[in-house]
């Protein structure tokens, strides 16, 4: 068995994992940063994190009921005669 060849392998390996835990650590601290400032925006518009699965379905709620009355309020008559 080649030793030295073997220490050396052992060394780029642990070398491998040194710079992968750093890529790790450095996305985990952008992930981190992201995760603050989505919390901060959240905050502004007065929206609690855990309350923000209720906010999404209230506000497409609400997208949905537009879209409707508007669909309601366009002249189908007219367009219809047109197209």
């Amino acid at each position: 068995m080649d030793y030295e060849k073997e220490l050396n392998s052992l060394k780029e390996d642990l070398e491998k994992a040194k710079n992968l835990k750093y890529k790790a650590e450095a996305r985990l601290e952008q992930l981190n940063q992201q995760e603050q400032e989505i919390i901060n925006e959240l905050n502004k518009l007065g929206i609690k994190p855990e309350e923000l699965e209720n906010e999404i379905e209230k506000l497409t709620k609400e997208i949905k009921e537009l879209f409707q009355e508007a669909n309601q309020l366009l002249p189908k008559d007219l367009l219809e005669k047109k197209g």
